[in-house]
C-alpha cells in the first residue's frame, strides 16, 4: 500500500494561512473506480482512499508512515510567491 506524504496549501478563497501547517498522509487508490450499475456514481470497494491523516509536522508523518511499513513518498511544499504591487497598478 503505498502513499503520499505533503503539507497543506492555501486555497484561492482563502486568504489567511489557518491550517497551512498541518502535514497530511493520503494513501493511493489500489483499485480503479466503476460506475455503479444502479445510481451511475462512480465508486470502488477500496476504503483506504479515503482515509486522510493530519499530523503537526512532517517527521511525524514520516514516522507513521515508516511504523506501519507504508510504502511513501513526500511531496515538496513549493515555494511562496509573492506579487507584490501598489493598488494604483489595478487601474492601468
Amino acid at each position: 500500500m503505498s502513499a503520499r506524504i505533503y503539507q497543506i496549501q492555501k486555497n484561492a478563497m482563502q486568504s489567511g494561512k489557518a491550517l497551512t501547517h498541518k502535514w497530511v498522509l493520503d494513501f493511493a487508490q489500489s483499485e480503479a473506480k466503476k460506475p455503479d450499475p444502479l445510481t451511475g456514481w462512480a465508486g470502488s470497494g477500496d476504503t483506504q482512499s479515503q482515509v486522510r491523516l493530519t499530523f503537526p509536522s512532517q517527521d511525524a508523518a514520516v514516522a507513521y508512515a515508516q511504523k506501519h511499513g507504508l510504502d511513501y513518498s513526500v511531496l515538496p511544499t513549493p515555494p511562496k510567491t509573492l506579487k507584490i504591487q501598489a493598488y494604483a497598478d489595478n487601474f492601468r
